[in-house]
């Protein structure tokens, strides 16, 4: 909401309404039964629990390829109460974990040896509106969980690699179809130690296309990484931070037959700019880091232009 994400899309269904039926008697002659009566009562049940399921041609995540650009299975579960307060899980695959130590001979490793084919997200947190206006907030925390082991012998710095397991605090503003939202990584980031304080800076907008179906989607995001690689000088921000931009369109099945209530197809063009090649190329591409040269990592340039397809079902 990691949305990721600032990606992938989280949807909410509307609350079912019940009807009780009830009988009346006269309450003049309690002795003679009249017709019976109903009376309607509705009520509105407070919670909401709903589900998605996506197959995506790839997992994008903050403009990057979480997949070296493979297909992705994604789907989670969300709860929200009337008052505000909602939880819920997201999970997708994911391969960069095993596939950042690369070599001309093609990919020999990487920072997990075990495990780090899943991204497992938890999230919690508070929303709501300004009175009765178009404006809304959204304050929470959200939890990146990555199984597996660490490979042994793997080192950043001075300092042996840690898990990926990243926790971001978060706080959004809406109105209407545009939000502007602040994420705030505490403790180590995507595993890289030291990195407190990184933050993400995601602006976003949602646009209707009249009674179409359609949505278009606009995003533009900013990831700014802090601190420095354990034992050195160089700092983070010489090669991790970057700029990232999205173009989407959505579109909802339901307008074309009610079967296919809830079921959406889309799709998205990113890219980004300012992507060091030392945290984000090839591994035969090459970059400067504090003062020094140095090249990709990856297969392939996670960080270059991408255009994904979806087809994803709510339910």
């Amino acid at each position: 909401m990691p949305n990721r994400k600032s990606w992938p899309i989280r949807s909410t269904l509307i609350a079912a309404l019940i009807t009780a039926p009830g009988l009346a008697l006269s309450a003049e002659d309690p002795g003679i039964k009249e017709p019976a009566q109903a009376v309607t009562e509705e009520s509105v049940s407070p919670h909401t629990l709903t589900g998605n399921v996506g197959l995506f041609s790839q997992y994008i995540f903050r403009g990057l390829t979480q997949t070296n650009e493979d297909p992705a299975v994604q789907g989670g579960m969300d709860y929200a109460h009337s008052s505000g307060v909602y939880v819920g899980f997201w999970g997708s695959n994911i391969s960069f974990l095993r596939e950042n130590f690369t070599s001309a001979t093609g990919v020999v490793g990487g920072q997990y040896s075990g495990g780090g084919s899943l991204e497992l997200d938890l999230y919690g947190g508070y929303k709501g509106k300004f009175g009765e206006s178009d404006f809304t907030y959204d304050v929470g925390g959200l939890y990146y969980f990555y199984p597996g082991d660490v490979t042994s012998g793997c080192v950043i710095g001075n300092q042996t690699c840690p898990d990926a397991d990243t926790f971001e605090v978060y706080g959004a503003l809406g109105w209407k179809w545009v939000s502007f939202k602040y994420s705030h990584s505490v403790g180590d980031t995507f595993g890289f130690p030291d990195a407190d304080n990184t933050y993400y800076l995601d602006l976003s907008a949602a646009v209707p296309i009249a009674e179409t179906g359609l949505t278009l989607g606009l995003h533009l995001g900013r990831q700014e990484y802090d601190g420095e690689i354990p034992g050195t000088t160089v700092e983070y921000d010489d090669f991790l931070s970057y700029t990232d931009y999205r173009v989407s369109l959505a579109y909802d099945l339901s307008k074309a037959t009610d079967v296919l209530k809830g079921t959406e197809v889309g799709v998205m063009y990113t890219d980004t700019s300012g992507a060091n090649a030392c945290g984000y190329g090839r591994f035969d591409e090459t970059g400067v880091a504090g003062g020094a040269p140095c090249v990709g990592v990856f297969p392939k340039n996670i960080a270059d232009s991408h255009v994904t397809v979806w087809l994803k079902r709510t339910f």
